[in-house]
């Protein structure tokens, strides 16, 4: 009975040491768990800090955000393509706000005032409009008033013949230039640049002629308008200048003999005693009647 005894005894003594080594085996497995479990909080405060450090999100609001992951090596490139994107876009303006407001403040005004510009131009533009039409149409009637009273003049003058006013571009009325055609008697159609200096000269008067006959002056002063004409054409102005007399009066500074004849009165300047300037007049009614005394 003894030695049934110390069999169990000893039995029970291998099992004991049996567990023992089991308890030990528990509590070295469960200091390497806690430790596991301290490494693993450790790295979740770690990454809580990373994700508020560098994005600034909380653990709820990354849970929020959160993807499911097919692929680790993926996810990795994917969040290594973010990181090199957050990088290129450089250190952040923190005052880009304040910056924003006074920017976007001084972008309203000038935009305002670019529309009130804007406003303005468009109004003159159409103000220069309105006024150029009806600058283009004062234009064609006068035009067409002077080129009818320069034909008539022209006829007058020359004795016959036909002269025109053409425009060069009649849809360009104000811009274009304008072509004097003329023929006078017994010659061909030719341009104004064709003719000799005289006839140049003729021409001229013959066109100025005809714009004051649509449009009288009370006054006009000729200034040697008849120094290149040929004694019969000076004959010719000097009669139609009188015939314009009487709703315009000439003042002509001449030295031809014809032009003074046609003359009411003559006004010269002589120098009687040296240095000494005088002026001299003469009333060519009042002379010719004195001379018509003295041959009676």
């Amino acid at each position: 009975h003894r030695l049934e005894l110390e069999g169990r005894r000893l039995t029970n003594d291998r099992a004991a040491q049996e567990k023992s080594r089991d308890v030990i085996t528990m509590e070295h497995d469960l200091a390497q768990l806690e430790q596991k479990g301290h490494a693993a909080e450790m790295e979740e405060k770690q990454i809580i800090d990373k994700l508020w450090d560098n994005y600034e999100l909380s653990r709820s609001a990354a849970q929020q955000q959160r993807q499911p992951i097919e692929s680790t090596s993926q996810a990795n490139r994917r969040a290594a393509e973010l990181r090199r994107d957050i990088a290129s876009l450089g250190t952040p303006n923190l005052g880009a706000i304040e910056e924003y407001g006074r920017v976007n403040e001084r972008y309203e005004f000038l935009s305002g005032q670019r529309d009130d510009v804007q406003g303005a131009r468009d109004e003159l533009v159409g103000i220069i409009a309105d006024i150029s039409k009806e600058m283009e149409g004062v234009f064609l009637r006068e035009f067409t008033a002077i080129r009818d009273k320069f034909q008539e003049t022209f006829q007058e003058l020359f004795g016959g013949g036909r002269a025109t006013l053409r425009l060069e571009d009649e849809k360009d009325p104000l811009g274009c230039g304008i072509e004097i055609q003329i023929q006078p008697p017994g010659k061909s159609l030719s341009s104004i640049s064709l003719l000799s200096g005289g006839e140049k000269a003729f021409v001229a008067i013959a066109l100025y002629f005809a714009m004051m006959k649509v449009r009288p002056t009370p006054f006009c002063i000729m200034d040697e308008i008849e120094s290149a004409l040929d004694e019969v054409n000076v004959y010719r102005t000097a009669e139609y200048m009188r015939q314009m007399s009487d709703r315009t009066q000439f003042i002509v500074i001449t030295h031809r003999r014809g032009m003074m004849e046609s003359a009411d009165m003559l006004y010269g300047i002589t120098m009687q005693e040296k240095g000494v300037s005088s002026v001299l007049s003469m009333d060519m009614d009042q002379a010719m009647r004195m001379i018509g005394n003295q041959n009676t």
